[in-house]
């Protein structure tokens, strides 16, 4: 997290967020109002966070990695202007490091030149639209990263990912997993289209799918951003 977020942590008085990320928080929690609760509350949590901070208290709303990236800032804004509060309370997004981010510095540099970050969770987007843009990403040679790649109960997307990214990419393409990105318990591995479906992927993973120049050397995995070397 950012200084900034670590700052307003300490001095929050009220902490809201998904059941899992107020865990990570740790010593962060003591002597605060906590609010949590789990998936699908989003909405929920947002409004309560609002009541809380327009009765006078100081609220964070958190999110994994960064608030505006599939994170909790965008509903919580949508609710302040539904709810003619925006000019009434001070907001504000304080950004944190999205798993992109860290995912890729845990592998090396594989985001050196253009990429795309797209979510596999249907929750929210219709699979149907979540093909085309992988499509279209694959196409472009995009460097691409797959978030909430697998779930206990949707394991068939990232299969269909792997296959229409095959269909315009080389098999040999480097692919990186990591699992759990700068939480302490990290796991890393630098594999290639073919083969990274036979290791273990769940929610708690992200996949880096290289373009046409990415290559692996033996402790990492980087993209050409076009320098001489």
């Amino acid at each position: 997290m950012s200084l900034r977020a670590y700052r307003v942590l300490r001095e929050a008085e009220v902490i809201v967020g998904y059941n899992k990320y107020i865990e990570l928080l740790g010593e962060f929690i003591k002597d605060k109002e906590i609010i949590s609760s789990g998936m699908k509350r989003e909405v929920e949590r947002a409004l309560l966070a609002i009541e809380k901070a327009a009765g006078g208290r100081y609220v964070a709303v958190v999110s994994s990695g960064d608030p505006g990236i599939y994170g909790m800032a965008g509903i919580t804004l949508e609710l302040l202007e539904k709810e003619k509060m925006s000019d009434r309370l001070a907001v504000e997004i304080i950004p944190g490091i999205t798993s992109a981010n860290a995912a890729a510095s845990s592998l090396g540099a594989p985001l050196m030149h253009d990429f795309a970050v797209i979510s596999l969770s249907d929750l929210l987007t219709p699979w149907e639209v979540i093909e085309r843009r992988l499509a279209a990403a694959a196409q472009a040679d995009f460097v691409t990263v797959l978030y909430n790649p697998v779930s206990k109960k949707r394991t068939e997307q990232i299969k269909k990912a792997r296959e229409i990214f095959l269909r315009y990419k080389s098999p040999s393409t480097p692919v990186g997993i990591v699992r759990n990105a700068k939480r302490g318990d990290e796991e890393v591995i630098k594999t290639d289209l073919e083969h990274f479906l036979e290791y273990p992927i769940d929610m708690f993973t992200v996949v880096l799918i290289g373009n046409r120049q990415s290559y692996r050397t033996a402790r990492f995995m980087i993209t050409p951003r076009g320098y001489n070397v």
